[in-house]
This record gives structure tokens, sequence and C-alpha cells, in this order.
């Protein structure tokens, strides 16, 4: 499974990965201090799987020591937790400890500990440029994304900037309506007052795009890893303190905020970044079938475009279905996808 670090020279590069165990005891109080009873069947920041964990951030891990070993460090972004990783890491690549860096939510808010604790990733997101130490260009994993393939450092950055992986898209209109008629009816006709909307991944990218002027389109990205640029997203933040603080503030998901990845891609969009590629992943949903996942896997394995899969919400699947998953992915950390795409036709 170990894969040596390539000696060649290039600008180094981070990657950064939230990650959060919602079965701790101790994490659970601490955000039930924040939930009435009521908001916490309603609200959709505080749905149980937000914080479920499988240990996908031991894959997650493994798979960037693995397929990318020119990554620097990788940062882990907690609330004054331990991932359940370094015997693992210790056991395949244990000349990468040392790059393994636990990073708090106090280090990254020093300055706004008024909004802690927050249990809001998107929050988090917006504030993971201020990792001290962190490469100029750094790629952005959510803990339940994992490669799959070998990547190489011009997969991600190339003359100096982020490679954007997306495509445009008119404004989400019908999902902006579709959300103003529900607030509308539960909250005006119904008298909700405790309802919230379902928060919508098109609308809040549309939201950071309209911030920089994109009023009808937008670059619409995925669940992949995200490159972004820390001078770009600090000098940004620097000059709209405000827009940053009103961001950051809420401690569970909100509709009224913006994704800070999309602002990100199209700030280079915006400074005449063309460095655009088509999205190549494979998304696993949580209501997939045992068959829609079979038939995932394979083209997972037969499509060599195809660098990294999201596993999403893997808690709500069937036992039977994330040992399908799980079983599947070990193998890769084993081979190559290429050496072993026709057995995975026959077994799968």
């Amino acid at each position: 499974m170990s894969e040596k670090r390539s000696d060649t020279t290039y600008p180094p590069i981070d990657v950064v990965i939230t990650w959060v165990d919602g079965s701790d005891p101790r994490l659970a109080e601490k955000r039930n201090q924040y939930l009435s009873s009521k908001d916490a069947a309603v609200h959709p920041g505080a749905t149980s799987t937000r914080f479920a964990s499988n240990n996908e951030i031991k894959y997650c891990v493994l798979s960037i020591f693995k397929f990318a070993p020119f990554i620097r460090n990788v940062y882990i972004v907690t609330d004054g937790q331990q991932p359940d990783i370094f015997d693992e890491v210790s056991a395949h690549f244990p000349h990468r400890l040392n790059s393994i860096k636990i990073v708090d939510h106090k280090d990254i808010f020093k300055g706004y500990e008024q909004y802690l604790p927050t249990f809001n990733s998107t929050s988090i997101e917006t504030m993971i440029w201020r990792i001290e130490g962190l490469s100029e260009n750094f790629v952005y994993f959510n803990d339940d994304v994992i490669l799959i393939r070998k990547v190489k450092p011009d997969d991600w950055v190339k003359n100096g900037r982020p490679v954007l992986r997306g495509n445009w898209r008119f404004f989400p209109l019908k999902k902006i309506f579709n959300q103003h008629i529900r607030l509308l009816i539960n909250k005006k006709i119904l008298a909700k007052k405790d309802y919230h909307p379902k928060l919508s991944f098109y609308i809040r990218q549309w939201q950071a795009a309209k911030i920089l002027g994109y009023k009808f389109k937008y670059f619409f990205h995925c669940h992949t890893p995200h490159v972004l640029n820390r001078v770009s997203l600090e000098t940004f933040y620097k000059k709209n303190p405000q827009l940053l603080e009103n961001n950051i503030k809420y401690r569970f998901r909100s509709d009224k905020q913006f994704i800070s990845i999309s602002l990100a891609n199209h700030l280079e969009i915006k400074q005449g970044n063309t460095q655009v590629e088509k999205l190549n992943l494979g998304y696993f949903h949580p209501y997939y079938s045992s068959r829609q996942i079979s038939r995932k896997i394979i083209r997972c394995n037969t499509d060599p475009k195809i660098k990294s899969v999201c596993l999403q919400s893997l808690d709500m699947l069937q036992k039977k279905e994330q040992a399908k998953i799980l079983g599947w992915i070990n193998i890769l950390f084993q081979m190559q996808v290429e050496e072993t795409a026709k057995a995975q036709l026959v077994n799968w």
C-alpha cells in the first residue's frame, strides 16, 4: 500500500479536511445546548447525518498518501477531537505521520471566538484559509471524499493557479421560486414560525457568484476535491470583513449563507483563471439500491477519468451496502484500479 513521496520539484500543495465525530457524547451535549428539542427535529443543519462518522476520514487520508504522494501536509480541522487514523497511517505510511496536522476550530476562528462553538460546515469552510502555514494553493476535502486513482500536481494546480472543476449554469430560478413558495405557505399560511427551508446546494453557490456580479449564471462545483487559493481568499475577506462575519455567525447551516468554495471559484474566474476542467468524480447517493451501487463501482473501475468518489451520508445506507462500498475501497488501496477492473466487473 505504501507510496513514496515524489522527489519532483514543485510549489508545495497542502490538503485541508474538515471532520467531526458526531458520536462523541461531549460534542452531542455541546450541540444540544444550542438546540431546542423542536429545532433538533426540524432544523436542516442539525440532522444527525450531518455529524455522523463511519471513519471515512481514515480512507480519505490514506487515499491522499497513496494516490497524491506529492502532498506536503494534511490539515484536519476539528473541534477538540482526535481522528482514529494514526495506527493505520503508521502501518502503511509511517514516513507521513508528521505530515498530519490537527487544527482546532479555535485556531481558525481566532478573533471571532464569539461564534464558537460552531456546528456549521459552511462557517468552518469560510475560515480554513486562516490555517497557519497553509500553502498558497491548497486542496479542500470533505472527509467523505476519497481518491481512487493517481493524481498529479497539475491535476490540481497549473501555472501557479487552481484548476477549477465544474460547469457554467443558469441561476437556479426554479429552486429559488419553490423555496419562496414553501416559505410563504409554511410561515404565512400555516403559521409555522419554526419552519426552516431545505438548504439548496445550488442556491448557496449562486449566492456566492452573485456577490461577485454573476447574477444570471454561476460556475457549479460538485463533491470533489476543491483547489483554493489562500491569498485570493485572504485578500477578499480583508476587504470585506462584514461579509466574512455574516457568513460565520450561524451555529447551524442557514439558507442565508453562501458557499465559500464557490466564492473562491468565482474569484479565480474574475481574476482571469481559464483553467477549467470537467468534473471527474463518482458520487454515491445515500439512497442508492444495491444494484445502483454495483453499477457505480463498475463505472468507477472502468472510467480512468474518475479520480475521486464521494460517499455521501454513508451512515444512511444499509450495513450490507456500506460493506460493499468499503470492501471495494479497501481493494483499491491494495492495488491499482486498472489492474483490478476486470476482476471487479465479475465480482460486483
